[in-house]
């Protein structure tokens, strides 16, 4: 998976579970289409969900950096003389 794929993703999921987690939106929606008795179960899957999310939105971020890093500290190349 590409690192701007991974980030977008991580964002994206965190995003959808903020929004779910700090608004009536689900619950509105669960009441619409009838279960509603769901909504006392919310926390145990959008808390979760949302750490996921934050977590995979860190890692994309730190795997980005280090692609953007010059590589200084890679080992140089032995000359022929020093065999």
């Amino acid at each position: 998976m590409s690192r701007n794929r991974l980030l977008v993703t991580g964002l994206v999921g965190s995003i959808i579970a903020a929004l779910c987690c700090f608004t009536p939106i689900l619950v509105v929606l669960l009441g619409v289409i009838g279960l509603g008795a769901l909504t006392g179960y919310l926390d145990y899957v959008l808390f979760p969900a949302l750490a996921v999310f934050l977590g995979l939105t860190a890692y994309g971020l730190v795997r980005q950096k280090q692609a953007s890093a010059p590589a200084c500290c890679e080992p140089r190349p032995r000359s022929p003389d020093h065999g």
